[in-house]
């Protein structure tokens, strides 16, 4: 993806969430310069990759294929496993009109997907097979407490306000329908690096050329520009 692409998604991204009355936390708009200023007392936010987070999935075509992202909070999988500390994650996203979400589940986390807004977000889901295929068993899910069961491969769908939970293991692919949509994540400790089973190999993280400067860093952007906070 180039910068300039880039620079121009996370303007009207925040735009979006502005309008539906969410707004981000003040790092979000820490510039590069801003950076330069920061000391250790800004780990938490490199390490656990708090920010912005865009991706078009190595398939070069955002509109098609892509996912906008902020990640709010986020704790640390050793924190997970001893149970204690900060053992949970938050996103907030905005999804495009057609825009696909490849398939995918998550080895670890658990997560709640809501629909904080805008138009309807569409959900294709499938359990997983142990050698992690699509199943053609029945889908047994939560919505807003509500147990449902869906036949393999059906399709769900959130209006405003509306919400799903999502156990590890269950393959879901989602769009926005209709028109775009703010969706919130909240989930148990989110690690992209390791925790994401695309059913096709992706790339979770996009491949940038540099033909403009960044507006603010991605998460992806953290370990070439702000290793040394993580050092110091």
């Amino acid at each position: 993806m180039k910068r300039s692409e880039i620079n121009t998604i996370m303007q009207s991204a925040d735009d979006f969430i502005r309008m539906n009355g969410f707004h981000l936390p003040p790092f979000a708009y820490w510039t590069p310069s801003d950076w330069k200023s920061k000391g250790t007392e800004t780990r938490e936010i490199v390490e656990r990759q708090l920010g912005w987070d865009i991706t078009d999935f190595g398939q070069g075509d955002f509109r098609q294929t892509g996912l906008f992202l902020f990640t709010i909070r986020n704790g640390t999988l050793r924190e997970l496993k001893n149970g204690s500390g900060k053992v949970y994650a938050e996103k907030i996203m905005v999804v495009e009109v057609g825009q696909v979400t490849p398939m995918h589940f998550h080895w670890a986390k658990t997560e709640d997907i809501i629909n904080r807004g805008g138009g309807r977000l569409v959900i294709q889901l499938y359990n997983s097979t142990v050698d992690g295929q699509l199943a053609e068993t029945d889908v047994n899910i939560s919505m807003d407490g509500v147990c449902r069961t869906v036949k393999a491969g059906d399709s769900v769908t959130l209006s405003p306000g509306e919400s799903i939970t999502l156990p590890t293991g269950c393959y879901h692919k989602f769009w926005g329908g209709e028109s775009r949509v703010l969706v919130g994540e909240v989930s148990v400790v989110n690690d992209d690096n390791v925790d994401n089973r695309f059913y096709e190999p992706l790339g979770r993280f996009p491949v940038v050329e540099e033909d403009q400067p960044p507006l603010y860093y991605l998460t992806s952007d953290y370990q070439q520009h702000l290793s040394w906070i993580l050092e110091g």
